[in-house]
């Protein structure tokens, strides 16, 4: 990618989030001036004699200049040494587990993972050899427990957790899987970069499904991958390439697997990570409100929010996040009631996905987690799952009291 050379000099790592957001592996084109990074719609480029690479260019599976920049302002706003972009989030699980497990190895899942996740290590690498067991992260004891020593590859952390917002303590998590020879992997969606780095706290590689916030238009589907430094891969296995390193075996199968984003979506990916901060402090800020009306609501048996003291993850989350996510769950007492409440709103919108400006509402057991049904990973049936927008709050209070007033008819 041709940038300004004076630019690419400044080190972003010392620059606060939005800043690095904003700036770090885009800068100015030093041709045109361009401020933002162009759409390197292009599969192939001219080489300057047999191997004669312009910038490391010669595919665009292997690299482009748009996926560059997206791939450098992911690992600068994570803190990692390397960013890798998918063409979705289980595009970018499913390379990372391929590089760093082996017909045998183990795994420790959430005990409420998000259901695509369960699907992909039960059912893809379940008959490739690797087996799991689910543990609740929430609780550190019961994660050791669940490590088979020798055996464990990996321990699989989402915190919050999907849907049941969990929270787990990344450090003492990362101690345990570090003492283990294990990765600790961190599926920081929800948190976002803005209100969560894993990397910071011990975590060996980040996951994102770049769709929700990161993107946080509902206007793309992607994924993303950030190792930290000196991340390597568990004990005794050497990678494709003759390293250790993960990053090196993540970079390998990226390229072997060929599951990238494409320019485009890189392209719209960026866009939402540069204003991700102010899209987060108001997501957390209605969530907050949303979560405080619910907890008062007769129709709500119970409210999940890691936000209110009453959530058993209070503390920890309040010590490792710097604001609770925009993402609440709360109970309604019956299916029915819970499946009125999802068909009555207005200004929600009943649709899976989460992290878009606009608000969703949704209903786990049937819709983002069937999946799951059946397992010791179902999730109750009279849950509902919102993904509170960045709208006006009173008008989302306002739906969702006359959504509440139709469930209890149901």
């Amino acid at each position: 990618m041709t940038t300004d050379p004076l630019a690419a000099g400044y080190d972003w790592s010392s620059a606060g989030f939005s800043t690095r957001a904003i700036h770090a592996g885009q800068e100015a084109d030093a041709t045109t001036g361009a401020v933002v990074p162009p759409i390197y719609q292009v599969s192939t480029y001219k080489q300057d004699g047999v191997g004669g690479l312009r910038g490391g260019y010669e595919y665009s599976r292997s690299a482009n200049p748009t996926r560059t920049a997206l791939e450098e302002a992911l690992a600068a706003a994570e803190g990692g040494a390397a960013g890798f972009a998918f063409a979705s989030g289980l595009a970018a699980e499913d390379t990372l587990l391929r590089a760093v497990l082996r017909p045998g190895d183990h795994v420790v899942v959430p005990d409420d993972a998000y259901g695509g996740t369960y699907r992909l290590v039960a059912r893809v690498f379940g008959p490739w050899g690797i087996e799991h067991t689910p543990a609740h992260l929430s609780d550190p004891g019961a994660v050791l427990a669940a490590i088979q020593p020798g055996r464990t590859k990996v321990v699989w952390v989402e915190t919050p957790t999907n849907p049941l917002l969990g929270i787990a303590d990344i450090a003492e998590l990362a101690a345990h899987a570090r003492s283990a020879g294990a990765l600790l992997v961190v599926d920081n969606t929800f948190a976002t970069p803005y209100l969560q780095n894993p990397i910071a706290l011990g975590a060996d590689v980040v996951v994102h499904s770049t769709t929700k916030y990161v993107g946080g238009h509902s206007d793309v589907v992607g994924g993303a991958l950030v190792v930290a430094d000196g991340a390597q891969l568990p004990v005794g296995l050497e990678g494709p390439t003759g390293t250790t390193n993960v990053a090196d075996a993540v970079r390998f199968h990226q390229n072997a697997s060929g599951a990238v984003a494409g320019p485009f979506d890189a392209w719209l990916t960026l866009r939402g990570l540069r204003t991700l901060a102010v899209r987060m402090d108001r997501h957390v800020a209605n969530a907050t409100r949303v979560a405080q009306f619910l907890v008062e609501h007769d129709a709500v048996t119970h409210v999940i929010y890691p936000g209110l003291e009453q959530h058993p993850g209070h503390e920890v989350a309040a010590r490792q996040m710097r604001g609770f996510g925009g993402m609440v769950s709360f109970r309604t007492g019956s299916e029915a009631s819970a499946l009125a409440v999802c068909g009555a709103t207005q200004v929600f919108t009943l649709a899976e996905s989460l992290g878009g400006v606009e608000s969703l509402i949704e209903h786990p057991h049937r819709m983002t987690h069937g999946s799951v049904a059946g397992t010791a990973l179902e999730v109750p049936d009279d849950l509902v799952r919102i993904s509170v927008g960045i709208e006006d709050v009173d008008d989302l209070l306002a739906d969702l009291d006359q959504a509440l007033a139709a469930g209890r008819t149901a």
